[in-house]
């Protein structure tokens, strides 16, 4: 289910995109599952229809959504990652790495939280 708070500083589209990689990544959604249209999910969410097809079209480029044209958006068997975004994946998990290490989280305990992400 996506969640909305409106006092995140976070635009509203990608806590939509960021709510739904994450039910596709945790295997709540699977591979050519149909999302809700764009209208019916503005509806229940009582935002602009506009703010759902930002989402879905920032998904779709990232490779976790396909659209089949007058059918709607289904969710893709796997994104198609470039080696352009798991640089960035790459950076942010650095980024974190310093910012851990900043609050003197030893190495061994850095390497323990990874083995439990995995």
């Amino acid at each position: 289910m996506i969640e909305l708070n409106y006092r995140d500083s976070k635009p509203i589209y990608e806590q939509i995109e960021d709510s739904y990689k994450k039910l596709i990544m945790n295997g709540a959604l699977k591979a050519d599952e149909k999302l809700p249209s764009v209208r019916s999910l503005a509806t229940k969410l009582s935002i602009n229809p506009n703010t759902i097809q930002r989402a879905y079209n920032e998904l779709e480029a990232a490779g976790y959504l396909y659209s089949v044209p007058g059918k709607g958006s289904y969710v893709a068997s796997k994104p198609k990652a470039n080696k352009e975004r798991i640089e960035g994946l790459k950076a942010r998990i650095r980024e974190l790495i310093e910012e851990l290490r900043y609050y003197n989280i030893s190495d061994e305990e850095i390497f323990e939280m990874v083995r439990e992400g995995l």
